[in-house]
């Protein structure tokens, strides 16, 4: 039960990561949370990196090995596996789709981040 509950909670913080990675340079629009900026543009670029590398993250080995643990062969019931897998580990994900996926996350932040830049460049906050 302990190994089920831990591999559910890093699926939650994989789903909740790649939310971060994706959107994260919005959330430094507001000045009381520019630094933020620390903190995305490193895992921005992991994010980038996992997917034009056609890596895999540590984070699936880890839930894998979890599940294992678990006695669990696959994602049968529940809510995390019914709704955050499929988001998170999509069917038929090629090493084209996966340059893709990092192309629109690069995009994303790089229109966030030149959004932020042109507002500290003005003086808005």
């Amino acid at each position: 039960m302990l190994y089920r509950l831990l591999a559910d909670a890093v699926v939650a913080f994989h789903g909740l990561f790649i939310l971060f990675v994706v959107f994260g340079g919005f959330v430094a629009w507001r000045p009381p949370w520019r630094w933020v900026v620390v903190v995305h543009l490193p895992c921005a670029l992991w994010g980038m990196l996992i997917e034009f590398g056609g890596w895999i993250c540590p984070l699936t080995p880890l839930e894998n090995s979890l599940r294992a643990r678990a006695g669990q062969a696959g994602y049968s019931g529940g809510f995390i596996e019914h709704y955050l897998l499929p988001a998170i580990y999509p069917a038929g994900l090629t090493p084209r789709i996966q340059v893709v996926l990092g192309s629109a996350v690069l995009g994303v932040n790089a229109l966030a981040y030149a959004v932020l830049i042109r507002r500290l460049s003005r003086g808005s906050p």
